[in-house]
This record gives C-alpha cells, structure tokens and sequence, in this order.
C-alpha cells in the first residue's frame, strides 16, 4: 500500500501518468520491455501451459473439460516399454552422430588451421551445409539414397547390378540418419575445434621441435589441452540437438522402416499430432526437457572438475 501510495504521489508530481512513464529512469526498462513481453508470450506462457497440461486428462481434438489426474501421464511414459525403445533408438543415433561428427569436424580443423592455396574457398564451402536448413538437408539426403535414381543406388549398381535401398533395413536406415546429420553438423564442430587450434601459441611448437619431440606427444602436450574444453563444448551441444532430431529423421523415413529410426521426437510429434494423447506427450516432452538438463549439469560438473584441476 505504502509503495502504490508512493508511485500515485510520484504520477502526480511529473504531471501525469505518461510524463511519468518516460521519465529518463524508467527509459531502459521501458525499452526492455516489449522484448521481455515476446519472450513471456512465444516462450515461457506455452512452457507453463505444457507443463499445466501434462496434470490433466485432455486431448486436443476433444472439447471434454480437462480432467485433473496428477502424475498418472509422468507415470504411464516413466512405464512404457515403448517409450524406453524410443530412448534406445535415439541414444543410438545420437552417439553413432556426434562421434563421426567429432572425428569428421577434428580432422577438417586439423586440415583448416593450415594455409594453403584456395583455403577460403574451401573453408565457406565447406560451411555451407550447416547454413542449409533441416528440412533441405532432409529432402536432399532422400533423393540421395532413392533406390531408383539415388547416387548411392547408382554406385552400387556399378558393382553389384542391382539398386540398394539403403533406407530400405532398419541398420541401413539409421546408417542414412545418421550421415546426413553428421554432414551437415560437422561443420560447427570444425569451427569450434579450429577457434582451438588457432589460438596455440607457436613458440609452444618451435619449443617441441627443438626437443625433437613425437607428433603425437605434441598432440597430448600441447594442442589437446588447448581444445579439450572446446570439444566438450561441442559435445554438449550436439548432444543436446541431436537428441531433440526430428526434422531430418521425419523426412528421410518416417520413422521407418517398422519403428527402427522413430526417436523420441518423432515418438512425441506422433503422440501429440497423430494419436492426439496431447497431456501424455507433454509430460514425454519435460521428461525430455527433464533429461536435456541433466546432460547440460554433467557437462559444467566436468568442466568444473577441470577447473578445479587446473587450479
């Protein structure tokens, strides 16, 4: 009461509410605000809705009042079989991805930190497939692996006669995934390693060379000490939106062939969208939020841990 009674004095004081308003104090959050209003309305209103939801008994296409059920939906997905074979296929893809990703980006990075000829050329071509957007990269990769007029059909058939269908078996399809997110993320890990590389002091190797030591003792001495956090970050990173794929994934197979490739995106697009169970897969989607944390708590335990090390 005291604070309002003091704000009504103030207002009449500055000769109204605008003057009041556009006071030179309040100008900062004033200008503040309008952003801070998209993020509440776009962000954090649909993430407290979700999470409303995932407490009740509702489905989208039904007009039935919801009803409040508490953690019956957390329970159900924490139980399903289902859910757990989603999990496994996502565990699958994401490590198969971010380790060809890791290798694939270290040795461009290895390859970039040196100068040659063409190396900008090559550097922004190599770059481009992370400026693409998921759904490009998804309809390019499928017209890649089509059995009947597919590159990878084609090569095959040089040798075998035969068209393969690469996306046509559950390993071949999640071989499929998997290249194509590695392509196309590769290129971020690079980036990441290289800002590493480049920031080696030199005289660190002239030093080496004249104690004539291995390439792979400069290596462990000296360049990956420089990156390690850098690697971390990029696993983090990866890990992260390679756990939430879907874009990719939907597109290239559907989640085919059978279940083999349905990730847990997929599996929760499918619940909300398809079978419109829309309470069960929010309380998947904060179970997946639930684990996105997690990741992200392991990764600054371990740099911590280094830190700490370091110190």
């Amino acid at each position: 009461m005291a604070s309002s009674a003091v704000v009504a004095h103030e207002i009449r004081s500055e000769g109204g509410f605008l003057p009041w308003l556009l006071a030179p104090q309040r100008r900062g959050p004033l200008l503040v605000a309008p952003a801070l209003i998209v993020l509440f309305l776009m962000n954090i209103f649909p993430l407290l809705w979700s999470f409303g939801l995932s407490f009740y008994n509702y489905s989208a296409k039904k007009r039935d009042v919801p009803d409040f059920v508490g953690l019956r939906f957390f329970e159900r997905v924490v139980t399903d079989p289902v859910v757990w074979e989603r999990f496994k296929t996502t565990a699958i893809i994401v490590s198969s991805s971010v380790l060809m990703q890791l290798v694939v980006g270290f040795l461009l990075a290895l390859l970039f930190a040196k100068q040659f000829p063409l190396r900008r050329i090559l550097l922004m071509l190599v770059l481009t497939p992370m400026m693409l957007s998921l759904v490009a990269v998804g309809v390019f990769f499928k017209l890649f692996y089509e059995p009947t007029f597919g590159l990878v059909s084609q090569a095959v058939a040089m040798f075998t006669g035969d068209r393969y269908a690469l996306l046509g078996s559950p390993t071949g399809a999640i071989i499929g995934v998997v290249i194509a997110d590695a392509w196309m993320w590769s290129p971020f890990v690079m980036l990441l390693v290289l800002a590493g590389l480049v920031s080696v002091p030199k005289y660190l190797y002239e030093a080496a060379e004249i104690d004539r030591t291995s390439p792979w003792r400069r290596f462990q001495t000296i360049t990956f000490p420089y990156i390690k956090s850098l690697l971390l970050l990029a696993v983090l990173f990866r890990t992260i939106e390679t756990f939430k794929l879907f874009d990719v994934v939907y597109i290239l197979t559907e989640g085919g062939p059978g279940t083999a490739t349905e990730t847990i995106g997929v599996y929760v697009y499918r619940l909300a969208f398809q079978y419109f169970r829309t309470s069960q897969s929010a309380a998947l989607a904060y179970i997946i939020l639930f684990v996105v944390i997690v990741l992200t708590s392991l990764y600054l335990y371990a740099v911590n841990r280094r830190a700490q090390e370091v110190d």
